[in-house]
């Protein structure tokens, strides 16, 4: 599919049906996105720990920042 096959009036009709309710109904609580962050980067550094590397090598790989 290209670009120049894409109807933008049809687009343009979609977008505007879309509710301000529809974005927040899934809103996640601040508390609840940060718990699940460090969820993830603690088992992001348990993987990196069961490979075998170090942590200086994993930021040499850009595995973390």
């Amino acid at each position: 599919m290209s670009i120049n096959s894409i109807d933008h009036n049809e687009m343009a009709n979609v977008s505007s049906k879309w509710d301000y309710k529809d974005e927040t109904a899934s809103h996640v609580s601040n508390n609840k996105r940060q718990q699940a962050e460090a969820r993830r980067r603690i088992e992001m550094l348990r993987d990196i720990r069961a490979s075998g590397l170090t942590i200086e090598e994993a930021k040499e790989l850009g595995l973390i920042h």
